[in-house]
């Protein structure tokens, strides 16, 4: 006996449905990153080298303040991206600093 037609094609769509849910997954599994040249980056002095801070602008800054060390960075110290409060479901560099660092405890 062979499958109905209607039971095939809901078969296939289910299928698909599934695959097409799986990718979606994946693609929001990868966070974007924050882009330096965005307004929001700007306001913050981010930049995704702390190297690159500029002295002059941002007195406060030192060249051991990088987001892989401050309290909003959410992700491990070694980690290359990671999340951050102040940018929302955008990733920032480990070695990135913006204004708003601040040490994390411990």
């Amino acid at each position: 006996m062979h499958p109905s037609p209607r039971r095939h094609f809901i078969c296939q769509l289910l299928a698909v449905g599934g695959l097409g849910a799986a990718s979606l997954a994946q693609a929001q599994s990868v966070p974007a990153h924050v882009d330096e040249g965005s307004d929001q980056a700007k306001a913050l002095g981010y930049l995704h080298d702390s190297a690159k801070t500029d002295a002059k602008k941002y007195p406060q800054h030192t060249p051991t303040q990088r987001c892989h060390n401050c309290s909003f960075f959410q992700g491990e110290a070694d980690d290359a991206w990671g999340g951050c409060a102040m940018f929302g479901r955008k990733h920032i560099a480990g070695p990135g600093w913006c204004v708003a660092w601040a040490k994390a405890p411990g």
